[in-house]
């Protein structure tokens, strides 16, 4: 069968080994979804393709062994889930619409974990519903709090749960649990000042271990929810590296605007012979300068008064 390969792939399918055989893939924002899909992908994965399924590293699904001239029935089948995980999407029935920006990653979130500061899931929803479908190469990832399950530092934007925990005075019994779970399993920026907890607000990185431990509810989450931002981690042959701090206290429309602009800055400056336009961010900010990015990047941006960005950003990494 004579097929575009470059339209295969914006179509969400995948060239693979065998000749006339193809795989499709399903988009999941932030990895959570009802039950009920499964069996959507049940039926395609077994009257269309193998049998099988892959489960991706970005936490979507894979469906090899399906035949290029049943992609038109195999993009009708899945029209139910696009629409109920609230994908973007063109021509209804003809599946997904690119293949650039991956799928947005997040841990479980605060829905289950209570270490998380937040729902990572309905983040990554909003998240997708922004930028998607879009076919320039970006991979965004979040995380409930500062363990990073996520790995949220190996992707171009980390996006890290944090908390301003608040301290009611009058409801502390100065056990200590707070100020021993600060310093034994986070960064110690908490004291005990005349039997009572001081926080070195510069320190906190919000992760909300103070309002885990407390037995009284002294501590507790702050109802705004804050973020800190990570940039232009990634993995791959030539010079991988960790993300480095961004913004720390941002807020969500802040975010989605940053990486919005990203999107229009590498518009601007992406090397247009990249092979499907596939250049990773990192490569263009060192190209362009740090500068140049966070002046496109903070563009018409309004954070919060307590935000801190950071002024510049030095990578550290493997070069080859």
């Amino acid at each position: 069968m004579d097929i575009n390969t470059k339209n295969l792939k914006k179509n969400a399918f995948r060239v693979t080994k065998e000749r006339g055989i193809t795989a499709s893939r399903i988009r999941v924002p932030g990895g959570h979804m009802d039950a009920k899909y499964l069996a959507v992908i049940q039926k395609i994965a077994e009257e269309y393709g193998n049998g099988t399924l892959h489960i991706t590293v970005r936490q979507g699904f894979e469906i090899p062994g399906i035949k290029y001239e049943d992609m038109p029935e195999v993009n009708t089948l899945l029209q139910p889930l696009i629409e109920g995980l609230l994908i973007n999407q063109g021509e209804k029935g003809k599946g997904y619409e690119a293949s650039g920006t991956r799928n947005i990653v997040a841990c479980v979130g605060n829905r289950v974990c209570p270490y998380a500061c937040y729902d990572t899931s309905a983040f990554a929803l909003k998240i997708e519903q922004a930028v998607f479908p879009h076919d320039l190469h970006f991979k965004i990832a979040l995380t409930g709090c500062p363990n990073d399950c996520a790995k949220v530092r190996m992707h171009d934007f980390g996006i890290l749960g944090m908390t301003e925990p608040q301290y009611n005075k009058d409801r502390c019994i100065s056990c200590g649990a707070c100020v021993k779970a600060c310093k034994k399993k986070s960064v110690g920026a908490l004291s005990f000042v005349n039997y009572k907890v001081e926080r070195n607000h510069e320190k906190c990185i919000g992760c909300g271990e103070c309002v885990i431990q407390c037995p009284t509810r002294a501590w507790t989450r702050s109802q705004e929810k804050y973020y800190r931002l990570t940039l232009l981690g990634r993995t791959g042959k030539k010079n991988p590296r960790l993300g480095e701090d961004f913004i720390k206290w941002a807020d969500e429309e802040s975010i989605i605007k940053i990486i919005l602009n990203t999107y229009a800055y590498v518009e601007e400056y992406i090397d247009k012979e990249a092979p499907g336009r596939k250049e990773h961010i990192g490569y263009i900010v060192d190209r362009t300068g740090f500068d140049e990015f966070k002046k496109w990047a903070l563009k018409e941006v309004h954070l919060p008064e307590q935000a801190c960005v950071s002024q510049n950003i030095y990578w550290k990494g493997i070069v080859y």
